[in-house]
């Protein structure tokens, strides 16, 4: 075990000593002459708050050993706390076993093992108050710090009858689970857009669904984590699936255009919009209420420290009016709806139809949004608007642009998982007011014409970057920005690719908001359960200096770019940035077999051919694990003709490699269109982390007391395998110049490609090979049409350059 913590603050002690006192911690004067066997015991005593007796609190105090051979009592009747008793009892408080997880004779050397925190002398009062206030903030192995523990336990309960003016509760500069959940109010508006999607006369009214807590009914004004989730409302899973588009079919030769930017860009229509409605009264409470959420674990974790829970599914979807629109400005008009109501700055309504005003009068205005995938994309969507009120995002697994998502470079691409998959599908799923038959008749015919326009716009045929695709790329107006941006993102994601965060990073750089990025060895999840992380917690931290101005240091001690390790398991590195830094740029040649640092002196063809015989294809298509693993393995009959592949030599010294690598390849096609894939892979036979973490204790973390629970993940090793793919990128032959632009292709004729593979950041050991795989067909990703089309490659121009850092063998 290995835990990683970045949300600790670093606190004067006499500091420390007020927080203790403010959280009834520390309810004695202390000073110098105070006993620490008896002041260690008051800490002890209030380490079960499950005790409701003296006699339960001493058995409970009395089953915790402080040496190898006694326990606190016997121990504190002989002995003065010192180091190795106080951490020996720590860590048993913070659930580790004795014999198992450490040795009693040895605490500080399991801390030191474990990467936590500790002080290596306890022999004063101030030594042993400043070593309680850290442990309280230290991790533990359920995957929680011990204050967190001892809450979900009933620490706090007494003190959630505060007075709101003494709300939040403060501690280590994070606010504290002191709301009481069991009373969360839970109350539905109806919030009035800018929008009339579905063409009935009448702005379209929004849905939101509200958790805030009962102290706002005394006074008290709290922020509100938002998040935007077009399937909180349910999703018509059968009917997207029908809809599902067939990727069994050839590429098609595309006839050649001389468009440039300005022919495809998307310019906002005119539109007269229905007035707005005439309010007929006020209300201070909500009219409807609901028993169950489509909850984040993450905002269950907030609701309990004093931040309001909104969610809303948007436009077309249950509950709400309009129609789906799949990712354009319409949507994102949508999403920051709630956020100008939260703000002050539009109207909601008790329901749909008495026009009775209900204000967010709860809300101190300021607004964060979290969210994974879609969620996390509305986020950034919202935050490209500069909208008020929204201070920042926390953008999991986002889209930053949609073509990104769905297409490459003149090719349809799907997400890793949803062959098929496309803008008309997603917007079919979401579509949940369908979901209620009355409802959906009103709007069944003007959303049949929107699906019929999103699927001509998204143009599947050519798979061309047009005006429909420049409506829904939010990076060109990162400029609008104004609030700050923390981004999270699986480094083996390929549903939402790296590419989205990638670009959305550095369009960031230079805009005077803060940006945080946290890079993971996941695929496409969230990592707010993770035993290894304190990300909850950082969470708190940032969202407590954002929401409530608290000045904790949050844009100081968060690190800039923080990167999960690929090789050691629960290991974290802080970077500066993602890839500036790197001390090597790299350009490697191809040579046969070979990724070399000498270019090759004259034309050196080698072909490879994309047809495969049906038995082999009919596999692959059914398993893309197995046809990825021939294709990658250098000794496979089965794709010997299908791909070309590229190696270093061992390598001597380790090599990190960081952002996007960058590929020119002078190719040919025997027909008069084509695809070309490639994927950089590390070949060594090793253990690697999986990308899908295992559950370590299901619902073992606890987001407050009495309250909802999440399970402890932890990616782990897997067994030892030859390769893994880094990365991946694809072409179509016929868009070299741009992803808007078709150029021509002349069987037989050699072309200069030059195109970027999706971002990583890789750690490859020494005496591992960098390979690279240039293949035609993705079964998982491109059309499978099986053609009888040749390829070529002339490696005298073909190379591939990338940066990275280096270390020593």
């Amino acid at each position: 075990m290995k835990f990683n913590q970045y949300s600790g603050v670093s606190t004067p002690y006499r500091q420390q000593v007020a927080e203790l006192q403010e959280i009834s911690y520390l309810d004695q004067l202390v000073t110098p002459q105070t006993d620490l066997n008896e002041l260690w015991l008051s800490f002890l005593s209030k380490s079960f708050p499950q005790a409701k007796s003296q006699a339960v609190l001493r058995q409970q105090i009395g089953n915790i050993l402080a040496s190898a051979t006694q326990n606190v009592w016997d121990f504190t009747a002989e002995h003065t706390v010192d180091a190795a008793a106080f951490y020996t009892v720590g860590l048993q408080l913070l659930g580790f076993t004795c014999g198992d997880d450490f040795q009693i004779a040895a605490p500080l050397e399991a801390l030191k093992d474990f990467n936590l925190f500790y002080h290596p002398q306890i022999s004063e009062v101030t030594d042993l108050i400043a070593a309680w206030y850290d442990l309280l903030n230290t991790r533990g192995k359920n995957g929680q710090i011990l204050l967190d523990t001892l809450a979900s336990q009933g620490y706090f309960l007494a003190l959630t009858d505060l007075p709101a003016s003494q709300k939040p509760l403060l501690f280590n500069g994070k606010s504290q689970p002191v709301f009481n959940t069991d009373e969360l109010i839970r109350e539905v508006v109806y919030i009035e857009s800018s929008l009339d999607t579905d063409h009935d006369g009448q702005l379209d009214l929004l849905k939101a669904e509200i958790l805030r807590p009962q102290d706002t009914n005394a006074g008290l004004k709290v922020p509100a984590v938002y998040t935007a989730s077009p399937y909180n409302q349910g999703t018509n899973d059968e009917a997207g699936d029908k809809m599902m588009h067939n990727v069994d079919t050839p590429l098609t030769r595309k006839k050649p255009n001389e468009l440039t930017y300005a022919d495809i860009e998307y310019h906002a229509p005119e539109t007269k919009l229905p007035p707005k409605r005439k309010v007929q009264g006020q209300a201070q409470q909500a009219e409807e209420s609901f028993a169950r959420e489509q909850s984040y674990t993450l905002n269950d974790y907030l609701a309990a420290r004093g931040f309001a829970i909104v969610y809303a599914a948007g436009i077309g979807t249950r509950g709400s009016q309009g129609v789906r629109t799949c990712g354009d400005p319409a949507e994102t008009a949508s999403t920051i709806a709630i956020i100008e109501w939260l703000a002050g700055n539009r109207r909601a309504f008790t329901n749909r139809t008495d026009n009775i005003e209900i204000k967010a009068w709860w809300c101190n205005g300021s607004v964060a949004m979290t969210g994974r995938s879609y969620l996390g994309t509305l986020a950034t969507a919202a935050a490209t608007t500069g909208v008020d009120g929204l201070k920042t995002i926390i953008s999991e697994a986002a889209i930053s642009n949609w073509y990104d998502y769905y297409r490459e470079n003149g090719l349809v691409v799907a997400p890793g998982g949803f062959p098929g998959e496309d803008a008309d599908v997603l917007a079919e799923e979401c579509f949940s007011r369908q979901l209620d038959g009355a409802d959906y008749l009103q709007a069944k015919e003007t959303f049949a014409q929107q699906l019929a326009e999103i699927t001509a716009g998204q143009d599947r045929k050519t798979g061309d970057y047009n005006e429909f695709w420049d409506a829904r790329n939010y990076l060109k107006n990162v400029h609008n920005i104004k609030c700050d941006v923390l981004m999270v993102h699986g480094l083996n994601d390929w549903n939402v690719k790296p590419r989205n965060v990638y670009n959305l990073y550095n369009a960031l750089a230079d805009l005077p908001v803060a940006r945080k990025l946290i890079l993971h060895q996941g695929q496409h999840i969230y990592i707010n359960a993770f035993r290894s992380l304190d990300y909850s917690e950082m969470i708190n931290l940032w969202l407590t200096h954002e929401l409530y101005a608290v000045d904790n240091g949050a844009e100081k001690l968060l690190p800039d770019v923080l990167v999960q390790d690929n090789v050691q398991p629960e290991t974290w590195h802080e970077y500066p940035d993602w890839e500036q830094t790197a001390t090597l740029s790299r350009e490697l040649f191809l040579a046969p077999e070979k990724l070399t640092l000498t270019k090759a002196a004259a034309k050196h063809c080698l072909s490879f051919q994309d047809h495969l015989p049906e038995p082999d294809l009919k596999k692959f298509r059914q398993s893309e694990t197995a046809w990825q693993a021939e294709l990658l393995d250098q000794n496979s009959k089965v794709m010997a003709n299908n791909r070309l592949i590229f190696k270093t030599e061992p390598l001597t010294e380790e090599l990190v490699v960081r952002g996007a690598a960058h590929l020119k390849l002078k190719a040919s096609a025997s027909l008069d269109h084509g695809l070309l894939s490639v994927m950089l892979v590390d070949y060594g036979q090793a253990k690697r982390l999986g990308v899908i973490p295992a559950i370590l204790g299901c619902k073992s973390i606890s987001s407050g007391y009495h309250w909802r629970e999440d399970d402890l993940n932890e990616f782990q090793l897997t067994k030892p395998t030859p390769c893994k793919m880094i990365s991946k990128a694809h072409i179509n032959l016929q868009n070299r110049t741009a992803a808007y632009r078709t150029d021509d292709l002349i069987p037989g004729e050699f072309y200069d490609l030059e195109f970027d593979l999706q971002p990583t950041f890789y750690r490859l050991p020494a005496d591992h090979q960098l390979g690279l795989v240039v293949y035609s067909t993705d079964m998982g990703m491109t059309v499978r049409g099986n053609e009888d089309n040749t390829y070529q490659l002339d490696l005298a121009g073909c190379s591939l350059t990338f940066n990275a850092t280096q270390t020593s063998k």
